[in-house]
């Protein structure tokens, strides 16, 4: 049974820093491209950033580039988001996905890609 669990979320002041946090079980986690998501109140959900299985390759939204980057360890099942210069306009629900990748350097940018999910984490950023 396959299990994603994030970590992390928090109430910051505008400005600030965190450290979002995502393992995946009973996958064969470097066959999987991961990615967060993130939804707002009212919105649909977005893509926030995203990484290959290999590691190798990211892709940002234009919203949080320079400001957040993302990283794996491969022997940890571990997937990060370290967002920096956070605004309240990031504030929303963070899902960390994984999509069985064709492997190397793919990046799928599709919700639908993703096939699975976690039940995300709450990041709060106050003015």
């Amino acid at each position: 049974q396959v299990q994603v669990v994030e970590s992390g979320g928090s109430l910051v002041q505008e400005g600030g820093s965190l450290r979002l946090s995502c393992t995946a079980s009973g996958l064969t986690f470097d066959d999987f491209a991961m990615a967060w998501f993130r939804q707002a109140p009212g919105k649909e959900r977005e893509g926030v950033s995203y990484i290959s299985s290999n590691g190798r390759a990211t892709d940002y939204a234009d919203s949080v580039k320079g400001r957040f980057t993302v990283s794996r360890d491969n022997a940890k099942n571990m997937l990060y988001l370290q967002m920096n210069s956070l605004k309240p306009g990031d504030t929303a629900i963070y899902y960390c996905a994984a999509a069985r990748s064709a492997g190397g350097h793919y990046i799928p940018l599709r919700l639908a890609e993703y096939n699975y999910w976690g039940q995300g984490t709450q990041v709060t950023v106050s003015s």
